[in-house]
């Protein structure tokens, strides 16, 4: 039971901390989207686990805005970073995702060390494109302007199988999903334009919006198609 009540508590903590990603993002006056390492409560007890979870999110508002961090922000995201390393049977994805908080922390800190090597992405080789999009949308973080990794390589050429993924995701109504692939759209190549992907992410957004982790990815759609990094 104690188990339980853990996993609802860090649940409850990821979904305020996307929400105030999600804030950062329309432009709300959040000094602190992170909770500071010290904060007391339970709040700052979860801080790092709930910024692992969210993974390299948790600092996209700066990134996209080309603000330095807030240090106390920076301080918990370097935490959840070293505390909560990929084990050595972790899944392709749980690599990726490390990875590419190492990245987030050597843009937001120069002096911090060089991003390791990357993962492979050979579990991908191949891939249907309804596999493709599923991971793809869970790695959705790797989706930035101006930022080149193997697995955004790997989505710019199968621009057309992640349309029909973004598709099939929002007649699912798995939102998530939908909103994670909507996010990689907006910077692939080669997008059909029958997709709609605007009036869709407009769609996802009113059907799933309520979810602060649909929200995340929408609004980080929304700030890259409009040119936030210029």
């Amino acid at each position: 039971m104690e188990q339980s009540g853990t996993s609802t508590r860090l649940q409850a903590a990821v979904q305020d901390l996307a929400s105030g990603v999600v804030s950062a993002l329309r432009g709300g006056d959040h000094a602190h989207v992170v909770p500071p390492v010290g904060t007391d409560g339970e709040a700052g007890d979860l801080a790092p686990a709930a910024v692992r979870v969210l993974g390299a999110d948790a600092l996209l508002p700066g990134l996209l805005s080309r603000t330095p961090p807030d240090p106390a922000e920076l301080a918990v995201f370097r935490k959840a970073f070293e505390a909560y390393p990929p084990r050595a049977d972790a899944a392709p994805a749980v690599r990726w995702s490390h990875w590419a908080m190492a990245r987030t922390l050597r843009r937001a800190d120069p002096s911090s060390a060089e991003a390791p090597d990357e993962p492979d992405t050979a579990w991908l080789d191949g891939a249907t494109w309804q596999v493709l999009t599923h991971q793809l949308a869970v790695l959705a973080p790797l989706a930035l302007p101006g930022e080149d990794c193997a697995v955004s390589r790997l989505a710019e050429g199968r621009p057309v199988d992640v349309a029909r993924g973004f598709v099939r995701a929002v007649r699912r109504r798995d939102w998530r999903q939908a909103a994670g692939a909507g996010r990689w759209l907006t910077l692939l190549p080669g997008v059909p334009e029958t997709v709609g992907l605007e009036a869709g992410l407009d769609f996802v957004e009113l059907m799933g919006g309520q979810d602060p982790l649909v929200a995340l990815q929408v609004q980080a759609a929304r700030r890259m198609r409009t040119g936030a990094r210029g």
